[in-house]
């Protein structure tokens, strides 16, 4: 069966940036398999609906392993062997089963509620240096949002003196890129920065995450190459933080938007966990999953899906799917919004989940216990969004009080 002419996402109404939950619902409505062209023209094949994602999120015909194929100029603008990508996202089983093991073992349960009260402490620093301006408004992503994740996760890491700032460019690049040339700057630079603190890491050290997975052996003798280290350092500093910084701007997003529902949280912080597990539903962090590659002809809903395709996993649209979650349109803080794939699902579960999730309800019940009049600043309409298709989450989020 084939899947229809292709749809351009951009060309379906309204602004697919600033709220692309429309487009979803139509193509949900057609069907579960489409080809689109993504926004930056390129044709992929898009799976919508909460089933049919969470079916493409098993399927091992869906690989992440570009490295091997030979095709990874098709999603990312860098070379073949780019040390940047020899990590456990950009991998298959058993690849990926042998580096997430030798990672895993550092994210325990113990280890990631042992940090809430440095997460607290840094919270309260960062408001605290907030709210002294005398103009009482900021950029809450700059001023809070990307900070404090950014500080959690670099203080794990063991990489306190990273340069934020570069980092921060890096990272958009990587995730949203603003031109081919820029994102194959950031795969060069990245990396080669990254180098010389495993190396500073090797020579001298600490109790940190990074020294851990430079040092750890398996029983079977098994450890981290050099190529390896970098990739993982990659991967842990970009999810470490983007995640956190758009799970924040985006719940509160919905929050301002909803004021009977932010009335509501603050009256009771008992709704808090709820509430968070709701803004990841409702508009989550992560808009589609990272490119799968169709190892073969693939046939979903119906649709064959050409061996050699780019197909991408609509999260957003499966978390607003009707199927799944009545009033599916609705900001609700008290429905049960477990079973949402924000954090994706299968082999590829986001590791760092529980520490998002820590960070999300840190952050959001500090604003609003010691904000308690913050308010929106600007037009939503207006805001500043993050290109592509991966990460959702406007740059920019005005605040005042």
């Amino acid at each position: 069966m084939s899947a229809g002419p292709v749809v351009d996402l951009q060309q379906l109404g309204g602004d697919f940036a600033r709220d692309p939950y429309p487009v979803y619902a139509e193509l949900r409505a057609a069907g579960p398999v489409h080809r689109v062209l993504d926004t930056d023209g390129e044709e992929v094949w898009f799976v919508v609906g909460y089933d049919a994602c969470r079916a493409a999120f098993t399927d091992p015909r869906l690989s992440r392993d570009w490295r091997k194929s030979g095709n990874i100029g098709q999603i990312v603008n860098t070379e073949q062997d780019q040390p940047a990508l020899a990590h456990m996202l950009m991998s298959d089983p058993p690849d990926h089963t042998r580096l997430r093991r030798l990672v895993a073992r550092e994210f325990t349960p113990r280890r990631i509620d042992a940090l809430a009260p440095r997460v607290q402490q840094i919270a309260d620093e960062l408001l605290d240096a907030m709210l002294a301006g005398e103009e009482r408004q900021a950029d809450l992503v700059a001023s809070f949002a990307f900070p404090l994740p950014m500080t959690v996760i670099c203080e794990l890491l063991g990489v306190p003196a990273l340069d934020r700032d570069a980092f921060r460019a890096w990272s958009n690049e990587m995730v949203a890129r603003t031109s081919p040339e820029s994102e194959a700057r950031a795969y060069q630079e990245m990396p080669a920065y990254l180098a010389e603190l495993v190396a500073a890491k090797r020579s001298r050290p600490g109790q940190d995450l990074l020294s851990a997975m430079i040092h750890t052996v398996d029983e079977g003798g098994d450890r981290l190459s050099p190529d390896e280290l970098i990739g993982m350092c990659v991967l842990l500093l970009i999810a470490g933080h983007e995640t956190t910084v758009n799970l924040i701007g985006n719940g509160m997003r919905a929050l301002f938007a909803h004021p009977g529902q932010l009335a509501d949280l603050r009256a009771d912080f008992g709704l808090l966990e709820g509430a968070i597990e709701e803004m990841l539903r409702y508009d989550g962090p992560v808009e589609n999953c990272t490119d799968r590659l169709a190892l073969e002809d693939v046939e979903m809903g119906g649709v064959t899906i050409p061996a050699g395709s780019t197909v991408l996993i609509a999260m957003a649209g499966a978390g607003r799917d009707p199927e799944r979650f009545q009033q599916a349109d609705r900001f609700d803080i008290r429905r049960d919004s477990r079973g949402h794939i924000a954090f994706g699902h299968g082999l590829h579960y986001c590791l760092g989940a529980p520490l998002a999730r820590l960070e999300g309800r840190i952050a959001i019940r500090t604003l609003l216990e010691r904000c308690p009049d913050l308010r929106l600043d600007a037009d939503e309409t207006e805001l500043p969004w993050m290109r592509g298709l991966l990460i959702r989450g406007a740059r920019e989020l005005p605040v005042r009080w």
